[in-house]
């Protein structure tokens, strides 16, 4: 299936906000109520603060899923070092899994990284998250244990690495 992706407009973002705390809250990666579903939701902060993908269907204009790419400075980096790219967010609505727009928001976040001549691209992810695994060890990322890390006890994020050079 042809996809297309590209930045989220603005008459997008609250949409891409919803599907990503609601893809992730569905999947129990986290809690309704909580600060980070809320941070989720936030797709208008992550347009300004960094850069809001969107995955959609060319043929219908569907939003299928979107992921928040942060370029070196941006406060949307948690892991990133000098130099380094990050994604994070990845989520993919529940009717459009299994069609490959998780993979083309990857794919589109190592895309920008190299039109910015980045020499890496980082991301974190949970344990139970093996359907987005599977993408990152499919497009050559590596695990990079040393850098795995907890933001709120409780949460361990695994970390994967993507040589650009």
């Amino acid at each position: 299936m042809n996809i297309i992706i590209r930045p989220a407009l603005d008459s997008e973002l609250d949409a891409a906000g919803h599907l990503t705390a609601e893809s992730f809250i569905a999947d129990g990666h986290t809690a309704r109520d909580g600060d980070y579903a809320q941070r989720l939701r936030d797709g208008r902060d992550r347009s300004v603060q960094a850069e809001l993908l969107v995955a959609v269907d060319p043929a219908s204009g569907a939003l299928l899923g979107s992921v928040t790419f942060a370029p070196p400075g941006s406060p949307y980096a948690d892991l990133a070092q000098e130099q380094e790219g990050e994604f994070r967010m990845l989520a993919v609505s529940a009717e459009a899994r299994g069609r490959g727009a998780g993979e083309a928001l990857v794919r589109g976040c190592i895309d920008r990284a190299r039109e910015l001549g980045l020499p890496r691209l980082v991301m974190s992810t949970q344990n139970a998250m093996v359907h987005a695994h599977r993408i990152y060890d499919r497009l050559g990322f590596v695990r990079t244990p040393e850098r795995d890390w907890s933001p709120v006890p409780g949460v361990q994020l695994m970390t994967y690495s993507l040589d650009l050079r």
